[in-house]
């Protein structure tokens, strides 16, 4: 009997199982909202890689080709490989080396003010002054160093402080500081550009190269022993002023690509001008720091020239005695003949009597 319920029991549950499915073929009614379309949808063409095979579709992609991240003047390219390259380039050997350049450029000029020493007027001073620089060179000058300075201390904190100085501040401080270091760079980067113009309008007319520049560098500027002529700048001079004038102007155009990248024709411009922004900075950077130990502290009477004005007659006969016997007309350069000179000179050169001029200030 109990195999007869169980064989009972399974009926039961076939028949309840078949009674409610449906029947085949039997279709269910569709909602009242439903929609029905009168034709068939189209069915697309068999080869659904189109013209260009996966390959070749990627690789424009890859290109530029091919895939904008926007439309418009703003548009961004979607995928480039070549980034890969740059992002390696700027990890392995900006990055890595972009310090130790630094540190051998102060390295040297260190190295070299143990050697030599401070570079003295040898006659001492004269306590004649001769104007050097005018108003509108010094302010030009000025200007430009301090932009600068603050363009340098903020790039290299963007560069270098998430290797060399987060570790010290924490990483919120340093967030911080190096987005108001970006900001102030950008925005400096543009006076940038207004106080490179003054200084090409100030100081280009005296640093054309001529023949005795040639001569001053095949006796190393005079630096190890021995006298070399010079005119109004000497050829060390002349270097470092178009090295700010050249370097200064490819920093202009890359920051402003950089600053403005819809104007680059793709990422490849961008990160082409990232490197060459870099390399330049820390060319200029380096130079920077011989540029102000001669100014300063390597040579006496250097400094005052660009402080004050003038310069002491001494130290202008010792360093620059081709441009003092065109402002004097006094090969020998006596005191007397000296203010004879100037004053009939259509320059702006002129000349003052300071103290008396057996005067060994600054000495």
């Amino acid at each position: 009997m109990r195999r007869v319920r169980q064989f009972v029991g399974v009926i039961l549950v076939a028949v309840v199982w078949f009674g409610i499915m449906p029947v085949k073929g039997q279709s269910v009614r569709p909602p009242d909202n439903a929609v029905v379309q009168s034709t068939p949808e189209a069915v697309g063409p068999s080869n659904t890689l189109g013209k260009n095979s996966v390959s070749n579709y990627w690789r424009d992609l890859r290109k530029g080709q091919k895939g904008r991240a926007t439309d418009g003047v703003r548009g961004g390219q979607l995928i480039q490989s070549n980034g890969e390259g740059w992002r390696l380039i700027r990890q392995n050997v900006v990055l890595k080396y972009a310090g130790w350049v630094l540190l051998a450029g102060l390295a040297i000029v260190a190295l070299f003010y143990l050697i030599r020493g401070k570079i003295r007027i040898k006659s001492g001073r004269s306590g004649v002054l001769i104007n050097r620089f005018s108003l509108g060179q010094r302010s030009a000058h000025w200007f430009m160093a301090f932009v600068f300075l603050f363009l340098a201390f903020t790039g290299l904190y963007i560069l270098l402080g998430r290797l060399l100085i987060i570790s010290f501040i924490g990483k919120s401080v340093h967030s911080v500081l190096t987005s108001a270091a970006m900001q102030g760079h950008n925005l400096f980067g543009l006076i940038f550009v207004f106080a490179l113009a003054w200084i090409y309008y100030r100081f280009v007319p005296g640093n054309l190269f001529k023949f005795v520049d040639l001569k001053w560098l095949l006796k190393g500027g005079g630096f190890f022993g021995g006298h070399v002529s010079a005119g109004r700048y000497n050829f060390g001079e002349k270097v470092w002023f178009w090295l700010v004038a050249i370097g200064g102007l490819l920093m202009s155009i890359s920051g402003i690509i950089m600053e403005f990248p819809w104007l680059a024709a793709d990422l490849t411009v961008l990160q082409i001008s990232n490197l060459v922004h870099i390399g330049g900075a820390i060319t200029l950077i380096v130079g920077a720091v011989g540029h102000i130990y001669i100014g300063s502290i390597g040579m006496e009477g250097a400094l005052e020239g660009m402080r004050d004005g003038h310069v002491d007659a001494n130290w202008a006969k010792e360093h620059h005695d081709i441009w003092y016997a065109q402002m004097t007309g006094n090969q020998d350069g006596a005191d007397q003949g000296v203010g004879e000179s100037l004053s009939k000179s259509l320059g702006d050169p002129v000349i003052t009597t300071s103290r008396a001029s057996t005067s060994k200030a600054g000495e």
